[in-house]
């Protein structure tokens, strides 16, 4: 597939210039939106919305339960629909506890410590739930010491184990950047069953970052090569093949007349960091600067016409200040006008 016709197509499936109605239906579409950087993730859904969306109506959506955020792959957070969150477990679980048993061994994380945790937090959080902090001072009441990223590595056992999630968002002065921990239970009122939910994660991969292949679903989902080409065999016939190894939606959204052609997408956007290679939207020169760095960070990107043009912070996207360009734009007001989109979005 010719570059040109990737980048329209990725674009479109993105939603970038096909965008959705509402943040939900953005997060619906996209399935899992990474988001350690969580004003990052929110602004990804806003950027995949139609013109209008800001930041209190991304924070509504978690109050009124219709999304969460949890460490769905990776070992990474990600937003989710609650919809979906139990079925996407249910595959990704499984590698994520592989993954992180070393660090857990070293740390003295076992399935007796687990259970003591769920034992002590389990009251509290039927309560409107617990802040990390107040999750951690329950820890310490029962003798176990969070520090040393042990807090948080039980935390995300307790959400592989498909007891807690982040849920509503804790209201402060300016841009909010805290979830209140719920259980599942009480917090997630209906779950998606999928027939095949192996192929049903190959197939909305697919849908929200089309085109693709196997070793970008790998990369995406932290599952083996080899689940990860079991989740292609299974899924076909869901999906159109447009090259050997190279698929597509069979249905996808419709592009919108007069859309963008410059993006200012957050920190860890799915755009940029979803793909086994990036060369197709970053060119090799610019991805040092681009990420991951040493620190583990992946910087907001300038895309225009669907390749990363510069990085820009949110102290660049204010009026009179200049993000960092790898080359000139072809449309200087479109940066401009993208760089604003944001500024509307924490602003409301």
């Amino acid at each position: 597939m010719k570059t040109a016709t990737l980048l329209a197509e990725r674009l479109r499936s993105h939603r970038l210039t096909a965008p959705a109605s509402t943040v939900t239906d953005a997060a619906a579409h996209m399935l899992a939106v990474q988001s350690q950087d969580f004003t990052a993730g929110r602004w990804a859904l806003a950027a995949r919305t139609r013109a209008g969306a800001v930041l209190s109506d991304v924070d509504r959506a978690f109050d009124r339960g219709g999304l969460v955020r949890a460490w769905t792959m990776r070992g990474t957070l990600h937003i989710i629909p609650a919809r979906d969150l139990g079925w996407v477990l249910s595959v990704t679980a499984a590698r994520q506890r592989q993954q992180s048993a070393g660090r857990h061994r070293e740390l003295g994380i076992d399935e007796e410590m687990i259970a003591a945790v769920v034992q002590a937090v389990t009251p509290a959080l039927g309560d409107g739930g617990l802040t990390r902090a107040e999750l951690f001072d329950a820890f310490t009441a029962i003798g176990i010491d969070p520090s040393g990223q042990r807090g948080i590595h039980l935390i995300a056992a307790l959400t592989l184990d498909g007891l807690i999630c982040q849920g509503p968002v804790v209201a402060r002065p300016g841009v909010a950047r805290e979830q209140r921990f719920v259980l599942v239970e009480d917090h997630i009122r209906e779950h998606e069953s999928p027939e095949d939910p192996l192929a049903e994660l190959f197939v909305r991969y697919i849908d929200g970052h089309g085109p693709a292949g196997v070793t970008d679903f790998a990369w995406w989902s932290g599952l083996t090569l080899g689940q990860s080409r079991e989740a292609v065999d299974r899924a076909k016939a869901r999906v159109d093949e447009v090259e050997e190894g190279l698929f597509v939606a069979t249905r996808r959204p419709r592009r919108a007349a007069g859309a963008a052609s410059v993006h200012a997408l957050g920190a860890f956007d799915e755009y940029y960091i979803s793909y086994a290679d990036r060369t197709a939207v970053c060119a090799p020169e610019h991805l040092a600067a681009v990420g991951p760095g040493k620190n583990g960070m992946v910087r907001a990107t300038l895309v225009e016409q669907g390749r990363v043009i510069g990085c820009w912070t949110h102290a660049s996207a204010s009026p009179g200040a200049a993000p960092e360009l790898f080359r000139e734009p072809a449309d200087a007001e479109a940066v401009a006008s993208a760089l604003a989109r944001f500024r509307d979005f924490i602003s409301g």
